[in-house]
Formats: C-alpha cells, sequence, structure tokens
C-alpha cells in the first residue's frame, strides 16, 4: 500500500515520507512509554517510591512526546489524504491523454470509471485512517518486542518468535481473500459495464419486445457478483477469526511461557505482573491490525490498479518533432501488425498523394479500419513504417500528428452538449461563418432546423437525442471545419440517405483537391471516384492497387468485388403476388 501511494503522490512523495516518519516516532515513542511501565511497576511492587518516582519523571515526557506526535501525524495524514483525493483526479487525466488510443478498450473505460469514483474514495480513507494504525501499531509493536530483551532475554525471544507466528497468519489471511477481492472488483466492473449498456440499448431492447423482461447479461452480471461477494464475505471472516485465534494464542503462549519462568524462581513474580500487561501492548496492535486486514486488502488492491494504470507505459514521443517534408502526402511502408497474437496486416505498402483520393477496398477483416487507426497511431506498428507528411509517425509529437488529420471513424462520438459546440470542437477558433458553412456542406443544417432549439439544442450523451446518420453529418461537418490535409473516413457515407450522401460525397471530391482523403466504403459510387483503389486480401495484404478502370482490366478480387456489388444494386423488393405472376 505505502509503494502505491508513492507511486500515486509521485513529485509529492514526501508528503508521505514526512507522514511515515511522524507516525513512527509516534510509535517509538508509545512503545517507549510501554516499556517505561515495567520498571515503574516494579518499583511500586517493592515500595521503593524514590525509583517508582524518578521512573514516573522519565515516563511523564515520554508520553507528552506520544501526545505531541499523535496530533502532528494525525494532522500529516489527513493533509496527505486530502491533497492525494484532489491530485489523483488530475494524474490519472494527465496520464490518461499519453497512452495509446487502442488501450482504450470497453473494459478498461468501465474500470477507469470504477476507479474515478471508488478508488478515489479508497485512496482517501486509506490515507486518513488506514495508514496510521499500520505504521504505528508495527513500529510500537517491534519497539515493545525489542525492549523485552532489556527485562529478560527468554521473554524476549518468546515475543519475537509470537510476532512472526502473527506475520505468517496474517500473511496467509491476506492471501485467502486477495484472490476472491480481484474477482469481486471484476464483477464489480462488468456490473458496471452491463448497466450503462442496459441503459443505452433501451430503444433496441423496446422494439424487440424486450422492455417489460430481465435484461439476462445484466441479470447474469448482478448473479456473478452475489456470488462472489458471498465468497469473499466468507473468506474475509474466515481470516479476521484466524488473525483473532492466533493473536489469543500467542498472549496465551507468552503468559504460560512468564508463569513458568516466575514459578521455577527465573524472573521476580513483580516482574511477570509488568511483562504481562506488556505482553497486552504487544499483542493488541497486531489484533486491531487484524481487524483491519479486509480494509486493508481492499484499499491495497484498490490503489493498486490505479498504479497499473499509472505505471502503463505512454505512447512514445521524441524529444524533439521532425519538420514534415511533404505536406498531405500518406505512406505505408511494409506494414506489419497484429492484435495481440493475431496478425491482422502484413506488409501492406501504398502512397497517397496530396490533393488524390484513396479508396480501400476488400472482405470484413481485411484490416481496412485497421489502417487508419495505424495512420492516426492508435497503435504502433510490429513492422514496417507509416509516414504522415513524409515523416515517420514516431518522429512527429501528438499534436504534430493530429493537426495534420482529420477522422471520421463509424463510432462516432458526441459530446452531452450544444449542436453548435459539437461542431466547433473541430476547430476552436473557426468563426461563426466557417462552422455554417462546413455544417451546410455535410447536410446538418437541416438537423438544426428540424430541432427544437436549432444550433443551442442539447444532443445529449454520446448524441442521443440524433440519428446514427444526423451524428455521421456532425462527425463529417467537424471534419470539414479542421480542414486538415489528410482525411480518414471509415465508412463515413453508410449512414446517411441517399440525398445527404450524394452531398457529402460531393464535398469529399471537392476536399481532395486539397487534402488526401483515405476513404473505407462499399458504396460503388465513392469507389469509381477514387483516383486509386487498394485491395485488401482477407489476411491482410496488399492484392493490388490501381484506379477503377485498371483493376477490371486485371480482374482478381476487385473484379469479383464490383461484379457482386453491381448485381446486388440491381436488386428490387416484389409483391408476393407480383412475384407468382
Amino acid at each position: 500500500m505505502i509503494r502505491g501511494y508513492l507511486t500515486i503522490l509521485d513529485a509529492e512523495r514526501r508528503r508521505l515520507i514526512v507522514f511515515i516518519i511522524w507516525a513512527a516516532i509516534f510509535g517509538v515513542a508509545q512503545g517507549i512509554a510501554m516499556l517505561l511501565l515495567v520498571p515503574f511497576a516494579q518499583a511500586l511492587f517493592d515500595g521503593d517510591l524514590n525509583a517508582a518516582g524518578k521512573w514516573l519523571l522519565i515516563l511523564l515526557p515520554i508520553t507528552l512526546i506520544a501526545c505531541g506526535t499523535y496530533y502532528v501525524q494525525a494532522m500529516k495524514a489527513m493533509h496527505m489524504a486530502v491533497y492525494t483525493m484532489r491530485a489523483l483526479h488530475h494524474r490519472l487525466g494527465d496520464h490518461l491523454v499519453t497512452l495509446p488510443l487502442g488501450w482504450f478498450t470497453r473494459e478498461r473505460v468501465g474500470q477507469v470509471s470504477q476507479i474515478a469514483v471508488k478508488g478515489t474514495m479508497f485512496v482517501g480513507s486509506a490515507g486518513a485512517h488506514l495508514m496510521t494504525p499500520v505504521v504505528t501499531n508495527f513500529v510500537g509493536s517491534v519497539t515493545v518486542a525489542l525492549g523485552m530483551f532489556i527485562f529478560d532475554w527468554r521473554l524476549g525471544c518468546a515475543t519475537v518468535v509470537g510476532g512472526l507466528i502473527l506475520y505468517a497468519v496474517g500473511i496467509g489471511a491476506s492471501r485467502l481473500i486477495a484472490e476472491s477481492e480481484d474477482r469481486n472488483h471484476g464483477a464489480a466492473v462488468e456490473v458496471n459495464n452491463r448497466v450503462l449498456e442496459f441503459a443505452r440499448c433501451q430503444p433496441t431492447l423496446r422494439a424487440f419486445g424486450q422492455s417489460g423482461t430481465e435484461y439476462q447479461p445484466l441479470t447474469r452480471s448482478l448473479r456473478d457478483q452475489h456470488r462472489i461477494g458471498r465468497t469473499v464475505l466468507s473468506r474475509s471472516v474466515v481470516g479476521i477469526m484466524g488473525n483473532g485465534l492466533a493473536v489469543q494464542a500467542v498472549f496465551t503462549g507468552i503468559l504460560i511461557f512468564g508463569a513458568w519462568l516466575a514459578v521455577s524462581d527465573r524472573i521476580e513474580p513483580a516482574l511477570l505482573i509488568a511483562v504481562i500487561a506488556l505482553a497486552a501492548r504487544f499483542t493488541d496492535p497486531i489484533a486491531e491490525l487484524a481487524t483491519l486486514g479486509s480494509a486493508l486488502r481492499g484499499a491495497t488492491n484498490e490503489i493498486g490498479r490505479i498504479t497499473d494504470i499509472l505505471n502503463t507505459a505512454s505512447m512514445p514521443e521524441p524529444a524533439e518533432s521532425k519538420g514534415l517534408a511533404r505536406q498531405g502526402d500518406l505512406e505505408l511502408a511494409e506494414v506489419t501488425f497484429g492484435y495481440d497474437d493475431r496478425e491482422v496486416l502484413s506488409r501492406v505498402s501504398f502512397t497517397a498523394r496530396s490533393g488524390t483520393m484513396t479508396a480501400l477496398v476488400g472482405p470484413s477483416g481485411s484490416g481496412k479500419t485497421t489502417v487508419t487507426r495505424l495512420i492516426a497511431r492508435f497503435y504502433d506498428v510490429d513492422g514496417g513504417t507509416v509516414r504522415v507528411g513524409g515523416v515517420d509517425v514516431r518522429d512527429q509529437d501528438t499534436a504534430t500528428l493530429m493537426s495534420q488529420l482529420s477522422l471520421v471513424f463509424q463510432d462516432v462520438y458526441l459530446f452531452n452538449d450544444t449542436l453548435w459546440e459539437n461542431i466547433r470542437i473541430g476547430r476552436l477558433d473557426a468563426t461563426d461563418e466557417e462552422i455554417r458553412a462546413a455544417a451546410a456542406t455535410a447536410g446538418v443544417d437541416s438537423v438544426v432546423r428540424r430541432l427544437p432549439d436549432g444550433w443551442d439544442s442539447q444532443v445529449g450523451e454520446a448524441g442521443a437525442a440524433l440519428s446514427g446518420g444526423e451524428r455521421q453529418r456532425v462527425s463529417i461537418a467537424r471534419a470539414l471545419l479542421k480542414n486538415a490535409p489528410i482525411v480518414l473516413l471509415d465508412e463515413a457515407t453508410s449512414a446517411l440517405d441517399p440525398e445527404n450522401e450524394a452531398h457529402v460525397a460531393a464535398s469529399i471530391r471537392q476536399l481532395a483537391e486539397c487534402s488526401t482523403v483515405v476513404v473505407i466504403a462499399h458504396k460503388l459510387s465513392t469507389v469509381v471516384a477514387a483516383d486509386q483503389i487498394v485491395v485488401l486480401t482477407g489476411e491482410g495484404r496488399v492484392e493490388d492497387v490501381g484506379t477503377h478502370d485498371e483493376l477490371l482490366a486485371r480482374g482478381g478480387q476487385y473484379a469479383d468485388f464490383w461484379d457482386r456489388r453491381r448485381a446486388s444494386a440491381g436488386w428490387t423488393i416484389q409483391s408476393a403476388a407480383a412475384a407468382t405472376r
């Protein structure tokens, strides 16, 4: 847990170090005060009031020091906890923006959501309420154990052995519940994802008559969470009971051993009585740590999940971005890439010159979308080179690379803001006239007329107030407004009606006069309009590159693709009566 705090605090880790020092001083002072009670009690039993008074004079300032250091370390712990809670969101946010975009899967987004809420509270409560007993009880118990050697080395050895036994039992109890705690967190993340899915997919569920029935994926997730929670609870109870029994057994063992020493005249009875109180002071802090075992394990696991994110390697960036050699040019040279152990692209090579349109065609799973994501450096290639503006994308910082790209991907995301602001995000310094012109080109002006508040209408979370086609138009308007040298469109026309599709296709062709356009589309008109077509095979290889006429003349996969598309474009729907005539 302490190591995790050091990672979270980073440059401000001195706050934790200062707190630990003060907490350790308090633990030592507390332990010394308890040790001083032994000679004080012995003097009282012997009737030596002068000696008792001397020991009391020594005990008094130590007690005052313990009280003072307790207050200081408590304040340090509170300040550290408050600072950590305040800084954690900033640290997470600052680090998340440096991670590869491919890192943000659905599961990881759910995990980050859990950490941002639950994790922050765990870190704050652990710093304020768990760190103090952990440090002070440990240091105090060690001080008492070492001090026992001053009074009798045999009792000191017994105390050390008892401490080692308690440590071993504590480790065993922690391991008992550690796996269940991790599974419980995973179940909580899954429930969180399923709840969001259930809320967002209400139109689909109701469309298929599922509004009055339970949502099975969510029900299964809740059932799994309940089952795992019961396992965690049962294991936690076993662990706490085991720790409690071990503490009582060690304390009883020290008492029996001390009594045997006293009966056999190896130590004085007065010393034994004082040592009994000291043994209780040794085992009580450990018993307290045992009762905090479940909370400690939960805090440690939560902090570990936070540090796992903070320790995730950022996308490597050059110390200084290289200047662009050929703005608007795009090149893939022998590019190989795969997800995990599955190769998606193999030695892919093609060049797109500025002011041209390149269409990517190929069967599903051929890697068309992956190509566009590698150009935008969502991932780094496994082999080969991606050059944008004549420079390897790995030699450009994120700001330089993204300034050259406009992205229109299939999974459009709109922010919970006005329609106007969702387009303006394409270029924040754009004038009102430029925003309106981009919106008109993309066909958004008809959406504005439909909405009750026009441009000031809230589009809802993820653009819930708009249809899929309307969200696609807003995304295209963003790209047009940015007016970047390179435009990447992933099936950008698939969600548009014929009228707006023609409108957007025309604007894309106009944009291609001054920009490089790479488009993934199944529409024949879009493919034919391209200056070059890159044909990808199902294995992620480039089969051929050329114009529409050149590829048709050479035959092969593209000719088959063209024939199938033309055949499907000629399909019509007839009534049953017409079909029988």
